[in-house]
């Protein structure tokens, strides 16, 4: 401004002070000082970060967002120039106000570049044809709760942190979720996670639909919520891998006490015997309680602790109990998109990966690869929401299973749900815990699941190939003995109390099994007592096809930890876990 020095602008500008003789004197003071200290470079990049450009824009990367949309290093030469006018009168020169002004300034610029060489008169010419902005563009504002999280646990050193969230999905979300807040009451909120299963990163995450509103700025992914009927794969997981049951076993779903715990469905109605795909596409209570009093609650919560979930009881130091399988517990929708991931990866958990270049981190095995085929088949044929087309002939960009859950009193509605790339995990409820009566996962999460689908990325049509051991039948009558009809423990132990279940007396448990550095593989005895009928075994998640009985031989192929399971006629079953290592 005036005869002041790009220096004495610089200091203005670091130190405002009212224009009085004596901070001319300062100013030219704290000039000398930055003259001293700095470059010409440094100067002038100092001026760039603190220019004003307009309202209450400062600094040019600011304005070159605000009015080009864009970062300065990409900004044509009529785009710079204008940014270069602007500083010396930003209120009287600002586009949006004073076109005429700013485009006068600019063209000044431009010809007194061309006029000392630096670029030529068809470029200056090129250059002031360039349109003058209307009006400034919006900040970028996507992802507010992850970017908030992330700056803040970024070491101070660090300047830039790069998320993995794809913009255009994220923006899709986040318009999909604005608009879908016109159909929950005003108090409730929508929280979304979108994972890319393969690798774990995430591409779109909203912790909240308004960041500015009532409770906006809490981070809604992160916060332990009783999860509903969600939890109910993975006890049907735990339990395919049991060889417990099949998707063709028949249950009884009917009115049933475990000690006592007399759990109901829904609606309040019993559908009597169906199949295990029945019992959990219509999310029925009583066989998934039946089938965690088989599987053991301890079990069910200590794998989902080993796969890195958190999770929060009622009471502190409470101990899993069968509630767990209808949401008796607190867990976080950023968990339970990691847990719900393990379906179309074969199993395996991932840990979520939220920066680029983040270490993917230690994977853990929820269940075997053949359980994980199962649930997937099954999900996918969940019943859609009400309004949604379930008819033949009907064109899908993608094949998605999920589930839904609702927690007690309607505070919660979930869905969660995978197609063979993604998987996507969906929150509807208030901040604050209270009641949402009417709202429940099939009617108020369901619908922006599979609306958040629509906004990823395309994927290849087609399902992955069913993993060997899969157990191929048309009916429940085809299947094995043991697998035909599903025995509660009651039932079991009724039927069985003569007869020992089956226990595995080699390896022991724990035990270390030395292997050698060189040569071919040991084949070792594996060795069981008790049990009904044949015994079969299952390592590692894939059933041993080529033995069966009280003994059989194995060779380990690696070192590392292998989990052994023994299974008689009955579906009772013995693990153990063995380390092998070379001497």
């Amino acid at each position: 401004s005036g005869g002041s020095t790009l220096t004495m602008q610089a200091a203005r500008l670091l130190e405002p002070r009212p224009r009085t003789l004596l901070a001319k004197a300062q100013q030219i003071l704290r000039a000398v000082q930055i003259d001293a200290h700095l470059s010409k470079g440094e100067v002038l990049d100092l001026y760039l970060t603190l220019a004003p450009y307009g309202g209450n824009l400062e600094g040019i990367r600011a304005a070159s967002l605000a009015w080009f949309g864009k970062e300065p290093k990409v900004l044509t030469t009529g785009e710079a120039a204008l940014l270069v006018a602007l500083p010396q009168s930003p209120e009287r020169r600002r586009p949006d106000r004073f076109p005429k002004m700013a485009k006068a300034a600019r063209d000044r610029i431009l010809q007194t570049l061309a006029d000392r060489g630096h670029i030529t008169q068809t470029e200056a010419r090129e250059a002031m044809a360039e349109p003058i902005p209307e009006r400034r563009i919006p900040f970028p504002f996507l992802a507010p709760h992850l970017s908030e999280r992330l700056a803040r646990s970024a070491p101070a050193s660090t300047a830039t942190v790069r998320a993995t969230i794809d913009r255009t999905v994220q923006m899709k979300l986040e318009d999909l979720a604005r608009r879908e807040s016109r159909f929950v009451d005003d108090m409730a909120t929508i929280a979304v996670i979108a994972v890319d299963t393969a690798s774990g990163q995430v591409i779109g995450h909203l912790g909240g639909h308004d960041f500015w509103g009532v409770a906006g700025q809490i981070d809604l992914t992160r916060r332990a919520r009783s999860p509903g009927s969600t939890l109910k794969p993975f006890i049907y997981g735990l339990a395919f891998d049991d060889l417990m049951i099949h998707p063709l076993t028949l249950i009884d779903d009917k009115p049933t006490v475990f000690g006592d715990y007399a759990p109901r469905n829904f609606d309040r109605a019993f559908q009597g015997t169906v199949s295990i795909t029945q019992a959990l596409q219509m999310s029925l209570n009583v066989p998934a309680v039946a089938l965690l009093d088989r599987v053991g609650p301890l079990k069910l919560a200590g794998r989902l602790r080993d796969a890195g979930a958190t999770l929060v009881f009622p009471t502190r130091g409470a101990v899993p109990s069968l509630p767990l399988a209808l949401g008796g517990v607190g867990i976080s929708l950023e968990d339970l998109t990691t847990l719900y991931a393990a379906i179309p990866g074969g199993g395996v958990v991932r840990p979520l990966r939220f920066e680029v270049g983040q270490g993917g981190g230690a994977t853990s095995r929820l269940f075997g690869e053949q359980a994980a085929y199962y649930l997937a088949k099954i999900l996918r044929g969940s019943p859609l929401p009400d309004g949604w087309s379930m008819g033949q002939g009907v064109i899908r960009a993608r094949a998605v299973g999920f589930k839904t859950g609702t927690s007690y009193g309607y505070r919660d509605a979930w869905a969660i749900g995978f197609s063979p790339r993604y998987t996507v995990g969906v929150w509807v409820g208030r901040a604050d815990g209270s009641t949402r009566p009417g709202y429940f996962g099939r009617n108020a999460a369901a619908p922006i699941l599979l609306k958040a689908f629509e906004c990823l990325p395309p994927e290849p049509q087609g399902l992955p190939l069913p993993p060997p051991g899969i157990i191929v039948a048309q009916n429940a009558a085809q299947l094995p003995r043991a697998l035909q009809r599903f025995r509660t423990r009651g039932q079991e132990k009724a039927g069985l109390r003569a007869i020992q279940p089956p226990r595995i007396s080699f390896p022991p448990d724990g035990s270390v099994v030395g292997l050698p550095r060189e040569g071919p593989r040991q084949t070792m005895a594996l060795k069981a007592r008790g049990g009904e009928g044949t015994l079969r075994w299952i390592i590692n998640g894939v059933p041993v096809t080529d033995g069966q009985g009280p003994q059989i031989f194995w060779t380990p192929d690696s070192t590392g930890f292998s989990q052994l399971t023994v299974v008689d006629g009955a579906g009772r079953s013995d693990t153990v876990r063995v380390r092998f290592k070379t001497d």
